[in-house]
């Protein structure tokens, strides 16, 4: 398969997956934009918008955007670091008690999208996609 056609295909793949995570949370006011910062801050905790951005590969002006959206909706607050340009953005508690509701969103979710794949495909793809992501991050270096 031509390289462009791979990036093409990876491209359309994540834009339907975008979209399907999209529908599944839009019933609870969030976009896929917000789960994955969400996501991201009950993983690791307390981080910087640099953090953030450096992690999900987003460039400042949108996860400005973002992170705005959510403390307009109570879910993260953002606490002043040791350097006065530096704030921590972190989740609060009405977070936290709607978290398992959101997380149970996307389950079934990637439980819809993946139904069609038997499972040792999908084992391959996970152990693929995540060396892969390594390799890439790696090479940044």
């Amino acid at each position: 398969m031509p390289d462009h056609q791979l990036l093409h295909t990876l491209h359309q793949l994540s834009r339907h997956l975008t979209n399907k995570l999209n529908e599944a949370l839009k019933p609870m006011g969030l976009y896929g934009s917000q789960w994955s910062v969400i996501f991201v801050l009950k993983k690791k905790g307390s981080l910087t918008q640099k953090e953030l951005c450096d992690y999900l590969f987003v460039e400042a002006p949108p996860m400005t955007r973002t992170i705005q959206r959510l403390v307009k909706q109570g879910y993260v607050i953002q606490v002043p670091g040791r350097d006065k340009r530096e704030k921590y953005v972190q989740l609060t508690e009405k977070a936290l008690t709607e978290y398992p509701k959101w997380e149970q969103a996307v389950t079934e979710m990637n439980q819809s999208v993946l139904k069609s794949l038997p499972e040792t495909l999908q084992k391959e793809l996970f152990k693929i996609q995540n060396t892969w992501l390594e390799q890439l991050l790696k090479g940044e270096d």
